[in-house]
Order: structure tokens, then C-alpha cells, then sequence
């Protein structure tokens, strides 16, 4: 449970710090990010929103990009920021930018040679919190939420682990993996050919399955790129309708996939969670 402090800013009162240490569940060194906000310095723990960032992305795009941390102050919730994947020279990669380091899909893979090193699954939803919770002046109330691979994995994380965070959401998430082309070309590398292993970690059929509830908030851009290619939000409203999911899905028009649109709303997110991880 050793951690090895890299950076430090201090930031509207309160500490944005990153971390490294060796994992033992992904079997490499990782690294990560966390503002912790002003309550901790009088002597609070605080609750804690896990976020989950998108292909391509490290730690640092969120807590950079987002400007989350003046709302994170105002309620008091400290933001933990993980890697997307695994990384170092005898990790597994792709020359792909939707595969390999940048790229862990928030799964557990069990085909060579993505099986030595991804199981980011693992990693976000035991170790990590374990991690974080041994070092850190924060509770056991979590909240969980991310941005399109990492929306994806947010979502899958929260509907297998309802006892684990009091709310989940995301912006723009791969909400239907199994049937567009990331998710696709994914979930083939990492978990093998039978599809229905994919199923678990698909939004849109664990919410039409679902009989546990747990509170849900999904923006996503109208005028967003991948939109019908990649992300089809239709799939998860309708699984929702099925179950009767008590899904919050909001589309803006106008908005893209960029942090432009992530930076517009995310306060209403962290709301969001700090009304249920009050509770």
C-alpha cells in the first residue's frame, strides 16, 4: 500500500496532489491523481468521486481540463483520477489509439497477452478505494463517474457494485459496447470471441437485466462525432424503459465530445453525487 508523491498544487483552498505506486492487481506501477478539498484540513473525511477518463486520456485530462475542483470545495467531496490502462515497456499495447495502453476499457481481460496486465475492472473497483481509503482523511462513501470509455466504465462498475457507491454517471459513455466498432474491436482483444462474455460489461444489457437501482445521470452532446457510431445513448434509454431503470438522460444540442461539454455540466454531476452521498 506504499505511495510515492509526484506533484502538488494547492487549488481553491484545498490540494490537488498525483501519486504513483506498484500495483499488485494490474502488475506495473500506476499512477494517480486526487484533490482533496479544504474540509480535510480542520480535520473531515470527506466522500469520494471516482472518475474514469476516456481512450487516450491519463489522470491529468480531467483534473486539468474539467473544472471541477471550485464545485469539489464548495461540497466538500474529494476526486480521484486513475490511469485508463496499465503502462511500461514490457506492458501489452497496440499501435491503435482504442486498444492497448491508454485504452483498458475498464475490464478484466482474460486473453493473452492483455491478460498479464489488464484488469483495470479489479483495479478501480478493490484496489484503488483500498488504496485510497488507507492514505487518504476520506470515508467509505463513494460515488463513481467518467467520460466516454471511462462513461462505459462507470456505468458497468456502478450497476455490478450498487452496494459499493451510493450514485454513478457519465458523459457521453460507450453506452452499447458489444455492437459498435470500439467496443467491437475491444472486447474481442480482451476477452476472446464468445460475445457472451461481453455482455457484462455492456451498460445497456446490465440496465435491461437490472433489478437493483442505483441513481443515474448521462449527458451526452447532440452534436457529438461518435455519437451514432459509437456511443448510441437510444440503447441504454431503451434498456431503461425495460427494466424501468430510473435512468436521467439528457441530450444538449450543440455540445460535442470535447471538455468544452464535460466543463458546461459537470457541476450539475457533482451536485448530483453530493446529494446522494449525503445520504
Amino acid at each position: 500500500m506504499s505511495i510515492k508523491n509526484v506533484s502538488g498544487n494547492k487549488v481553491f483552498g484545498g490540494w490537488h496532489k498525483q501519486y504513483s505506486h506498484d500495483s499488485s492487481t494490474l502488475n506495473c506501477a500506476m499512477q494517480f491523481a486526487i484533490y482533496l478539498p479544504p474540509q480535510v484540513a480542520s480535520g473531515a473525511k470527506v466522500p469520494v468521486l471516482y472518475w474514469l477518463s476516456g481512450l487516450t486520456c491519463t489522470d491529468e485530462n480531467f483534473m486539468q481540463k474539467a473544472g471541477a475542483m471550485r464545485m469539489a470545495a464548495e461540497l466538500g467531496i474529494a476526486i480521484v483520477a486513475p490511469d485508463t490502462s496499465p503502462r511500461g515497456d514490457d506492458v501489452a499495447n497496440d499501435d491503435g489509439y482504442d486498444l492497448g495502453q491508454g485504452a483498458g476499457f475498464y475490464v478484466n481481460a482474460t486473453e493473452a497477452p492483455w491478460n498479464k496486465h489488464y484488469h483495470m475492472y479489479d483495479y478501480i473497483v478493490n484496489e484503488l478505494p483500498e488504496l485510497i481509503e488507507a492514505n487518504f482523511p476520506v470515508t467509505d462513501k463513494r460515488a463513481i463517474s467518467g467520460h466516454s470509455m471511462g462513461g462505459h466504465g462507470a456505468l458497468v462498475i456502478g450497476m455490478h457494485n450498487p452496494e459499493r457507491y451510493t450514485s454513478m454517471s457519465a458523459f457521453s459513455p460507450i453506452c452499447n459496447p458489444i455492437n459498435v466498432p470500439w467496443g467491437q474491436k475491444a472486447l474481442t482483444a480482451y476477452l476472446g470471441t464468445n460475445k457472451e462474455t461481453w455482455e457484462a460489461y455492456d451498460a445497456s444489457e446490465l440496465m435491461r437485466k437490472a433489478t437493483n437501482f442505483l441513481p443515474v445521470k448521462v449527458d451526452q452532446g447532440g452534436a457529438d462525432n461518435f455519437l451514432e457510431e459509437q456511443l448510441t445513448p437510444e440503447a441504454l434509454k431503451q434498456a431503461a424503459e425495460a427494466s424501468g431503470y430510473p435512468l436521467e438522460l439528457n441530450i444538449h444540442e450543440g455540445y460535442d465530445h470535447s471538455y468544452y461539454f464535460i466543463s458546461s455540466f459537470i457541476d450539475e454531476h457533482l451536485r448530483f453525487h453530493a446529494e446522494h452521498l449525503a445520504k
